[in-house]
């Protein structure tokens, strides 16, 4: 069985030969292979590392267990998709709302364990019966205002509880942050989120030493005096040792808060397995149900055992890009890396040290930029809101899902929020459509204008494997992927 776990050394070893790539079956020399790895592990710090954080969760167990999604990813598709997958941004509004109601990490995990579960479900449904299925329940408007509510609900987050801890840290972090992300290239602005929380890091650290403690509320809390920079946790750690574990619990009220995230997740694979196939010139149209189906099982496992769950980052398709260095060695180089991370607690207590200053001012850019996603969906596949049908379910589940508005069903159970706003865009669309004149029902594809393919007969699908790629998606080397979710940026 071919698990995509061999390479043949592509050229001297030593560098990609002009104007060629290195496919995901070549590799170049260990030592650079491994170097590589380590390159795609700085790229996805920044997301992989804030969101545990911003969960509630363990970063160490989180690091660790993404290096195991990694992995099965990697062997479900046979080695054919390039990716890293890391902890995904599209949870933390999620948990924050889970949190709010009550609950604790382990209805955190239980509840997005079973958004795994229908991600998983959902890939198997897309290798059955292929993309037509997406297409017909979630067309672009439906899945644009989903990403979009999902980030925008994150607002009172950081208004409420990051920002207040340090405003100016948290100003200054986000001034640093927002140059970092436009004014660096290449690979430094695929990590400007790492940047920002390293710069956030020493001025938070000079400003201890130069003003003292500040006096400020504490994660939402009253006002007290506290360091900005507790390293404390830090010289306690071990520097070995497992992260803990706990197991899932399960209710419904979380469970109804989380599903939706599902929609986001779909479309971030399917834009990655675009982008990916479009830039080392193999469509990969064909493993869209596969990728889809190794993400939520991935998922299951981490969070069956308490961790957060995962999603292809595109901050590593920006390394290939710069790289041209598509091999796949190179991402079993980079799990292996985040396996050590996971054993070192002294690494994970250096992670959940971050200041609440500096989260405020990270979180600012990220979750304005999740919620500007959706609107990239909507541009993307020209979504025309100038139809009523589109307009009028988008506008009352964002207005829903961002303003936290409620609908109490009974005296034990309330919907609210995104759970309420994804319910409200999803079947306002199809009941107005059922109803609509037939001169408002246009039909656009899903995502981009290359999901189509995912369609066509197998004879197609395999002259289109043979052939040249679609240039009609916008899966531009180094440029966000094509309906992109939740970042993991």
């Amino acid at each position: 069985m071919n698990l995509g776990v061999r390479w043949t050394l592509h050229g001297d070893g030593r560098t990609p030969a002009p104007g060629a790539v290195v496919r995901p079956d070549e590799r170049l020399s260990w030592p650079r292979t491994a170097g590589l790895g380590a390159q795609h592990v700085v790229a996805m710090f920044g997301a992989s590392f804030v969101a545990p954080v911003l969960m509630g969760l363990d970063p160490n167990l989180a690091i660790m267990m993404s290096g195991v999604a990694t992995m099965i990813f990697l062997l479900a598709t046979r080695g054919r998709v390039p990716s890293y997958l890391g902890c995904s941004l599209s949870f933390v509004g999620v948990a924050a709302a889970i949190r709010a109601g009550g609950g604790d990490s382990a209805t955190v995990t239980g509840a997005v364990f079973v958004v795994g579960v229908a991600l998983f479900l959902s890939g198997l449904a897309v290798r059955r019966f292929g993309a037509r299925i997406i297409h017909a329940a979630m067309p672009p408007i439906v899945t644009g205002a989903v990403v979009m509510l999902i980030g925008f609900n994150l607002a009172p987050v950081t208004a409420s509880t990051y920002w207040p801890q340090d405003q100016w840290t948290a100003l200054l972090v986000m001034l640093f942050t927002g140059l970092a992300v436009v004014c660096l290239r290449g690979f430094f602005s695929r990590i400007a989120i790492f940047l920002g929380l390293i710069f956030g890091y020493g001025l938070s650290w000079a400003l201890d030493r130069v003003f003292g403690r500040i006096h400020s509320p504490l994660g939402g809390g009253e006002a007290v005096d506290h360091w900005r920079l507790d390293l404390s946790g830090v010289g306690d750690a071990a520097w070995v040792g497992l992260p803990s574990f706990h197991a899932p619990s399960f209710e419904w009220s979380a469970i109804l808060i989380a599903l939706p995230v599902v929609i986001a997740l779909i479309a971030e694979n399917a834009g990655h397995v675009k982008a990916v196939g479009e830039m080392t010139g193999d469509p990969l149209d064909d493993k869209l149900g596969t990728a889809i189906a190794a993400d939520g099982a991935a998922s299951m496992l981490s969070t069956a055992v308490g961790g957060p769950p995962n999603t292809t980052y595109s901050e590593n398709i920006g390394v290939m890009a710069a790289t041209r260095v598509y091999s796949t060695a190179a991402y079993w180089a980079a799990a292996v890396f985040a396996l050590l991370f996971g054993l070192c607690p002294k690494f994970g207590a250096v992670v959940a040290a971050i200041p609440g200053g500096v989260l405020g001012g990270i979180t600012v850019i990220l979750y304005g930029m999740i919620g500007l996603l959706g609107a990239q969906i909507w541009i993307n596949a020209k979504v025309d809101l100038s139809n009523p049908l589109n307009l009028v379910p988008a506008a009352a589940g964002i207005i829903i899902g961002v303003g936290g508005v409620s609908l109490k069903v009974t005296d034990d159970f309330e919907l609210g929020g995104i759970a309420l706003g994804t319910i409200v865009v999803i079947t306002g669309y199809h009941v107005l459509r059922a109803f609509a004149p037939a001169h408002l029902k246009t039909q656009e594809p899903l995502l981009d204008e290359g999901t189509s393919r995912y369609d066509s007969d197998s004879e197609s699908d395999t002259n289109s494997r043979s052939g040249s790629t679609d240039s009609t998606g916008s899966g531009a080397p180094g440029g966000d992927r094509p309906g992109e979710g939740p970042a993991k940026d």
